[in-house]
């Protein structure tokens, strides 16, 4: 399987120590196999620098799924919402190597925003996001794993 990564620069040797705590999952590398999706990550970089990059990985998809603990959000649920949620304000400690799941883009962000700030139910939200555009990320949340699964295969420049 191929991984995407969208930045504002190449990134051969990913650390966990450059991620955020208050994302999505969490600390973590975040990839996606969807390019356009990495490719839209870097929006904001080319806004900001005039350039963005997206590093492309190739990772032995049953190798690592047999061999990592996975937590794995299959649809937007209220699981995933509540992981979510709780990833963002830095309550999840995490005991899993990989996490894989939708993402909170801008669209999510905004129904997230709503539920986190008490104006909406979780089921409210959830109802919201059921209609969001699929996608999907691949957070690694542990340097050994990346380090052994993910294997870098070049970057391309937008």
């Amino acid at each position: 399987m191929i991984l995407y990564h969208g930045s504002f620069k190449e990134i051969e040797n990913p650390n966990l120590s450059f991620s955020r705590d208050n994302t999505d999952f969490g600390k973590g590398f975040y990839t996606t196999p969807l390019k356009h999706q990495a490719e839209k990550w870097t929006y904001r970089f080319k806004r900001r620098y005039g350039y963005g990059v997206v590093s492309v990985y190739e990772v032995n998809e049953e190798e690592l799924l047999k061999n990592v603990s996975v937590l794995r959000f299959d649809i937007y649920s209220l699981e995933w919402l509540d992981f979510v949620a709780d990833s963002r304000s830095c309550k999840i400690a995490g005991s899993h190597d990989l996490v894989i799941g939708g993402i909170a883009n801008d669209d999510v962000f905004n129904t997230l925003d709503l539920y986190f700030r008490g104006f909406i139910e979780r089921e409210e939200a959830l109802k919201r996001l059921r209609y969001e555009k699929p996608n999907i990320q691949y957070c690694f949340k542990t340097q050994t794993v990346m380090d052994k699964y993910l294997k870098y295969k070049g970057k391309n420049t937008l």
